[in-house]
């Protein structure tokens, strides 16, 4: 592994493409979660980067091979240096990456990961901005974490909250009443064309037309 000038390399834009999640066998070989859909990035050799996943430094390291798990949407990676499974152990968090200016060509209606990230998410059928992409999901359809814009009604019923709380708190001095805390509630939104079918990266905003009862089940 090579480590150069962080601050340089902080300043580079970047491809998330995987995340190290386990050690596998005794060689130092780890397994790979993919949030990118291109198998090269896991199967040939060549540079890659890895950041930790605690202090955000980056450093290179070259990709030595791989191969796909069946069944278990999971890439077995070897990376120089690592001959191990301590080693490999010791890699687990850790995410890959590429260079922002190695990206690949994209069929239509295809996107990298980087770029829907933070977009804001607009209800079509009535215009309104519901929230931001926040993370995102891969399975049988990939699926993108929205979280929500507070709604002023919830605001309303913390701000009635708090009244209560303070009254009653004026009335005993020998309890203390804590507030909850309140977060900001997520839905996850299958990325397919029938519920996602405007992304605009031009503009920072995806539109969706939410099927009945996917907007109520706030958590």
């Amino acid at each position: 592994m090579t480590i150069q000038n962080q601050e340089k390399l902080e300043q580079e834009k970047w491809l998330e493409i995987g995340t190290i999640v386990a050690a596998q066998g005794l060689r130092g070989e780890v397994r790979v979660y993919p949030s990118s859909d291109f198998p090269e990035r896991f199967l040939e050799a060549g540079t890659r980067w890895l950041q930790h996943p605690e202090t955000g430094n980056i450093q290179e390291i070259e990709l030595l091979g791989g191969r796909y798990l069946p069944g278990k949407n999971l890439y077995v990676v070897m990376l120089e240096g690592i001959e191990f499974r301590d080693q490999a152990e010791a890699l687990k968090g850790h995410t890959l990456l590429v260079s922002d200016q190695d990206r690949l060509d994209l069929s239509e209606d295809e996107y990298h990961v980087a770029d829907l990230m933070n977009l804001e998410v607009f209800n079509q059928k009535t215009g309104e901005n519901i929230g931001i992409v926040v993370d995102i999901f891969y399975a049988g359809n990939d699926l993108l974490k929205v979280q929500l814009y507070k709604q002023v009604d919830d605001q309303k019923n913390i701000e009635q909250q708090d009244k209560d709380l303070s009254a009653i708190s004026r009335k005993s001095k020998r309890k203390k009443f804590k507030k909850k805390k309140t977060q900001a509630p997520t839905i996850l939104i299958p990325f397919v064309k029938e519920i996602v079918p405007i992304v605009d990266l031009e503009h920072n905003r995806l539109e969706i037309m939410p099927p009945e009862g996917l907007l109520r089940n706030e958590g």
